[in-house]
């Protein structure tokens, strides 16, 4: 008996919107994608196995380029990573049965696109920072250095509580800034978790494309200030994934 197969959904795009011929889906080998229409929408999909097991590293990035390269040409609303159905019929049932708050979601995303600002101190700067500005703390490093660590335990885990507290006071107080410098660019933003004890600052900001230029200047700018003690990455343009919450679908 055959494998049976149901339909990857990437995501929701106005019904004019085809894949081009050289877009590869996920799964081993990469499905063909292709646009399943009804009314004013279209679901990007592909064949998958309903048995194959999904997850690898190639199969998130051919989901992700897939969705920001069909953010460069027209609004995409990304669907869950991983939301399989049985059918065409099933994803027509979705399209019709969110039709208008779909098409009223492309319509907010339309001409927009995401971009990512990730900033990750420098770990020996940040710590020189902390024990400067706090006496306690460098005191607390003197005792420490070059003994051994059986007999400056209990110094060394003082030490690591009061980096750690700088390391999340110094994050709020960056990201706001951060926020502050980019919202006259930015038409939304949302400040995502940190990946790392020493993320210093992790926004996604929903940016026009006709201020593009004018938002990575800012970004820039930012990261040129602080180019000292933080290493920034600007990541984009990519499809509105956090910006879409109220859109996804959860089933």
């Amino acid at each position: 008996m055959a494998d049976e197969t149901g339909l990857f959904i990437y995501g929701i795009v106005p019904s004019d919107v085809e894949p081009t011929s050289d877009a590869a889906g996920v799964g081993d080998p990469p499905g063909e994608v292709t646009a399943v229409q009804h009314g004013e929408l279209a679901a990007l999909v592909s064949e998958v196995g309903l048995e194959e097991a999904l997850g690898r590293p190639a199969d998130l990035t051919a989901y992700q380029t897939l969705l920001d390269g069909t953010a460069a040409v027209a609004p995409v609303l990304p669907v869950r990573f991983g939301t399989v159905v049985t059918g065409e019929d099933a994803v027509i049932d979705l399209l019709e049965a969110h039709h208008d708050r779909f098409a009223d979601a492309l319509a907010e995303f339309d001409g927009k696109l995401q971009y990512i600002l990730h900033g990750r101190y420098d770990e020996q700067a940040l710590i020189s920072r902390v024990l400067a500005d706090n006496p306690g703390a460098a005191e607390l490093a003197g005792q420490v250095r070059g003994q051994p660590v059986e007999v400056t335990r209990e110094q060394r885990i003082r030490l690591g509580e009061i980096i750690a507290q700088a390391v999340e006071l110094r994050r709020e107080a960056e990201n706001a800034q951060l926020i502050d410098a980019l919202t006259g660019v930015s038409v939304a933003n949302v400040a995502r978790p940190p990946s790392s004890e020493l993320d210093a600052v992790h926004v996604a900001f929903l940016v026009e494309a006709d201020r593009e230029a004018e938002f990575i200047d800012a970004a820039e700018e930012f990261a040129e200030q602080r180019r000292d003690l933080v290493r920034m990455r600007l990541l984009g343009p990519l499809a509105p994934y956090d910006f879409v919450s109220a859109h996804q679908l959860a089933e």
